[in-house]
C-alpha cells in the first residue's frame, strides 16, 4: 500500500482524494492546504484522515507519494528540497493531468453508456440499409436507412436499374449465379463505405426471382465496435477488482434481491452465487435485520454494524451504501469485514503488552517529575543511595511514587545489569513469606528464596511494616551480617543483595506498638528518605501532568494534547489524599469524560472526574494494595456497560459518544468480556 500526501484541497485535491479513499493501494496519510475550510479538508476529516495549513508536519520517510496541486512553483520548490530520498514528487501539472483525465474519464463513461443505449435503438428499429431487385434488375424495394445512405427518396429509387442507384452494385450477379455474398465492403455513389451482405430470392420452385441486400455504414459499426469493445474491457477490469478483494462485497436490485457476490462473499458465508442470486438479501444473516434492506428503505447509508453471516456465525463489520443512478435507487451495495482475525491480533497485542510490560527496564531519575525543593532533596538524597550498598528506607505516603525512586536507585547503581525484584509485602500470606525470601533449605532443595535470587541485584520490600516479627528478626540478621546460625549458609550473599525498604505507615508508632522490629528499624533507618506528598509540592503538578498525557495517550489510544488553564486550577485546588497515583487516575477519568474529537481537557471535565470518585470521603481513597490498572479497568468496564445501555447497544453511537474508534471499542469490550 502506497502512502500519499496530498499538498492542496481545491477541486484538483478533493478529485484525487475522493479517487484514492476507494481505492485499496492508496492509502492518504494526510492532506493540507492554506485554507482551512477547503472542500478536501471537509472530505477528509469526515473520512478520519489527518489535515492541516503546513506540509512540513506531515512531509515523513514513510510518505511515498506526494501530489503537488496548488499550482504553486515555490511550493513546488519547497517540497523537492526537504522529500525524504525515496518519496515520489507528483509535480503540479502532472497532478492537474491527472485530474483532467480523471473529469474527462467520468464525462467518457456517461458518453459511452448514452451511445449504447442510442445504438440499443437503432438495432431495435433495424436501420441497417434494406434493398432489392427483380428478375430484370430493376429496384423493387428499399428501406428509409437505404434511402438516407443513398440520399434519394424511395420514389426516385423504386423502378430504376439497380447499376442507375448504385453503379458498382453486384446484386446483378447474385441475381445470375444464385449465390449469397456476405459482408463485403461497398463504396456507395456518394463515397459512403457500408459492408453488405446480398441474397438470392426463390420462388418455391427454387426459379431466382430476385435478389436482396443488407447493409450498413462500415464508420457507424466500427465506432459502436469500438465502444462496446472498450466497455467490455471495463467491466473485466471492474469484476477483476470485486473478485480480487479480500473484503467479502454483495450487490442487490431495489427490491432486496442479490444480483452479485464475490468469491471473498461465498468464501464467508459457505453460500454459493446459486443460493444468493435472485434471493433475498436475508439468506446469508444469522442474527439481527438485513442492513441491505434498511438502506433500501433510507436510501441513507449504514456503516460499521455488527453482525453475524455464515453458517459457523462468522462475526463481521458491515459497511452497506444505495446505489444511485440519475436519482433512482437502483439497489445497494455491501462491504463485509471478517473480524475473527482481528479480534485474533487483539488479543496477541494484548498479551504482547504484558509480556513487554515484564520484560521492559525499570524506570530512571528521569522518570521523576518535579522542580520543587522538596522533591529535589530527595532525588539528591536517592542518587547518594544508589552509590552505596547499604539498605536504604523510602517512607512516604501512598501514591507518592516510593516504587519509582527503588526502581532509579536501582537503574543508578552498579546492580543495575543484576535483577531488581519487588514484593509486596502485605500481598503475600504471612505463613509463606519466610520461604518466599530466604527459601525452604538445602536439604530439601524446594526453594531458593528470593534474596538469593536476587545476588547481585535489588530486592524492593514494599510496605515492609507487613512482615511478621519473625520475618523481621530474621531479616535484621541478614542485613547485619548473617549473625544468625540459620543464616550461615548466606553469610556471604548479603553483601551482594541490595536492600530497599518502602513504608507508609509510622515505623515510630509501629514501634512503640510492638509490631515493627526495634532493630529493624535502626538497619533500615540508616538511610532514610522521604518522598514529600503531592499537596506539598503543588507547582509540580504541570510538569507531572504533561507526563501522564503522553503515557494515558498511549494507553488510551487518544491524541489529548493539554489542559485548560481552568483545570489546572481546578488540580491546583485540590489537596491530593492519593498523591500522583490519584492524579493519574483523576486524569484518566477526565479523558473518558471529553467530549468526541475534543483534544483539550476543561475544567468540567476534571470537576466530573474528582465527583465521581468522591474524593471528599475517605472511604473513596484508592486502596493501599490495589493497583492502578486493575482500578482503572474495572471504572472503565463500568463506563463501557453504561455507554451501551444507554445506547442499546449499539456499538457505532456507543464508540462515538466515547470519543473512540469502533475498532478500539471492540477491544475494550472483548478484553473486559463484554462481548
Amino acid at each position: 500500500m502506497q502512502n500519499v500526501l496530498i499538498v492542496g484541497a481545491g477541486s484538483g485535491g478533493t478529485t484525487i482524494l475522493n479517487l484514492f479513499l476507494k481505492l485499496k493501494s492508496m492509502n492518504v496519510k494526510a492532506i493540507v492546504d492554506k485554507d482551512e475550510q477547503a472542500p478536501g479538508l471537509q472530505i477528509a476529516r469526515e473520512h478520519g484522515i489527518c489535515t492541516g495549513t503546513d506540509w512540513k508536519a506531515f512531509l515523513r520517510s514513510d510518505i511515498h507519494i506526494v501530489f503537488d496541486v496548488t499550482g504553486d512553483d515555490t511550493v513546488f520548490s519547497n517540497i523537492m528540497e526537504n522529500i525524504p530520498p525515496n518519496t515520489l514528487l507528483i509535480p503540479g501539472s502532472v497532478a492537474n493531468v491527472i485530474v483532467s483525465l480523471l473529469k474527462e474519464n467520468g464525462k467518457s463513461m456517461q458518453r459511452i453508456q448514452n451511445e449504447i443505449e442510442r445504438q440499443r435503438l437503432i438495432f431495435n428499429s433495424v436501420d441497417e440499409g434494406m434493398i432489392g431487385i427483380g428478375p430484370e434488375g430493376n429496384i423493387d424495394f428499399i428501406n428509409e436507412s437505404a434511402c438516407r445512405m443513398l440520399e434519394v427518396s424511395d420514389n426516385e429509387a423504386i423502378g430504376k436499374l439497380i447499376t442507375d442507384v448504385i453503379p458498382q452494385s453486384k446484386l446483378v450477379r447474385v441475381l445470375e449465379s444464385g449465390t449469397i455474398e456476405l459482408n463485403e465492403e461497398l463504396i456507395l455513389p456518394n463515397g459512403t463505405k457500408v459492408v453488405t451482405s446480398r441474397y438470392p430470392l426463390a420462388s418455391k420452385d427454387n426459379t431466382i426471382i430476385g435478389a436482396f441486400a443488407v447493409f450498413k455504414d462500415v464508420t457507424e459499426v466500427t465506432k459502436l465496435a469500438e465502444e462496446i469493445t472498450g466497455l467490455k474491457q471495463v467491466k473485466t477490469m471492474l469484476e477483476a477488482i470485486i473478485q480480487s478483494s479480500d473484503d467479502a462485497i454483495s450487490v442487490v436490485d431495489e427490491n432486496g434481491i442479490g444480483v452479485l457476490v464475490n468469491r471473498a462473499y461465498t468464501r464467508m458465508t459457505g453460500l454459493t452465487q446459486d443460493e444468493i442470486i435472485g434471493k433475498p438479501a436475508t439468506v446469508d444473516i444469522n442474527e439481527g435485520e438485513s442492513i441491505h434492506m434498511k438502506v433500501l428503505e433510507t436510501k441513507q447509508p449504514v456503516r460499521g454494524v455488527n453482525m453475524k453471516i455464515g453458517e459457523d456465525n462468522r462475526d463481521v463489520i458491515v459497511n452497506v451504501a444505495p446505489i444511485i443512478v440519475n436519482n433512482q435507487l437502483k439497489g445497494s451495495v455491501g462491504v463485509i469485514h471478517d473480524i475473527t482475525e482481528i479480534r485474533k491480533l487483539m488479543k496477541e497485542l494484548d498479551w504482547a503488552k504484558e509480556i513487554i510490560r515484564q520484560l521492559e527496564a525499570t524506570y530512571t531519575f528521569a522518570d521523576i517529575h518535579g522542580n520543587s525543593a522538596d522533591i529535589h532533596l530527595s532525588i539528591e538524597q536517592a542518587k547518594l543511595a544508589a552509590k552505596s550498598d547499604i539498605a536504604v528506607l523510602l517512607r512516604g505516603e501512598a501514591g507518592t511514587g516510593k516504587e519509582l525512586f527503588a526502581n532509579a536507585i536501582h537503574s543508578a547503581s552498579e546492580r543495575k545489569s543484576g535483577k531488581f525484584i519487588r514484593v509486596n509485602c502485605g500481598a503475600i500470606d504471612s505463613s509463606l513469606m519466610e520461604k518466599e525470601l530466604f527459601g525452604e533449605g538445602e536439604v530439601t532443595g524446594d526453594r531458593i528464596g528470593l534474596l538469593k535470587e536476587a545476588i547481585n541485584g535489588t530486592l524492593f520490600l514494599d510496605e515492609v511494616t507487613a512482615l511478621t516479627k519473625p520475618v523481621q528478626i530474621r531479616l535484621f540478621d541478614y542485613i547485619n551480617g548473617g549473625r544468625n546460625a540459620q543464616l550461615e549458609s548466606q553469610r556471604h550473599d548479603h553483601a551482594h543483595v541490595k536492600i530497599i525498604a518502602a513504608t507508609s505507615k509510622n515505623l515510630e508508632r509501629a514501634i512503640h506498638e510492638g509490631s515493627f522490629n526495634e532493630e529493624l528499624y535502626y538497619a533500615l533507618n540508616r538511610l532514610s528518605i522521604h518522598i514529600p506528598p503531592l499537596r506539598s509540592r503543588k507547582s509540580d503538578i504541570t510538569e507531572i501532568v504533561n507526563h501522564l498525557l503522553v503515557k494515558l495517550n498511549q494507553e488510551f489510544g487518544m491524541n489529548v494534547e493539554a489542559l485548560s488553564a481552568a483545570a489546572k486550577e481546578r488540580l491546583r485546588q485540590h489537596d491530593w489524599p492519593g498523591n500522583v497515583r490519584e492524579l493519574e487516575n483523576v486524569l484518566s477519568r477526565a479523558m473518558i469524560y471529553m467530549k468526541p474529537n475534543s483534544v483539550i481537557i476543561d475544567e468540567e471535565d476534571i470537576k466530573r472526574s474528582l465527583q465521581t470518585i468522591g474524593t471528599n470521603s475517605e472511604d473513596n481513597v484508592l486502596p493501599e494494595k490495589s493497583s492502578l490498572t486493575s482500578i482503572m479497568d474495572d471504572y472503565e468496564k463500568s463506563i463501557l456497560e453504561k455507554a451501551l445501555e444507554e445506547h442499546d447497544g449499539n456499538k457505532s453511537l456507543t464508540a462515538n459518544r466515547l470519543g473512540i474508534s469502533l475498532r478500539s471499542l471492540y477491544y475494550k469490550m472483548e478484553k473486559h468480556k463484554l462481548i
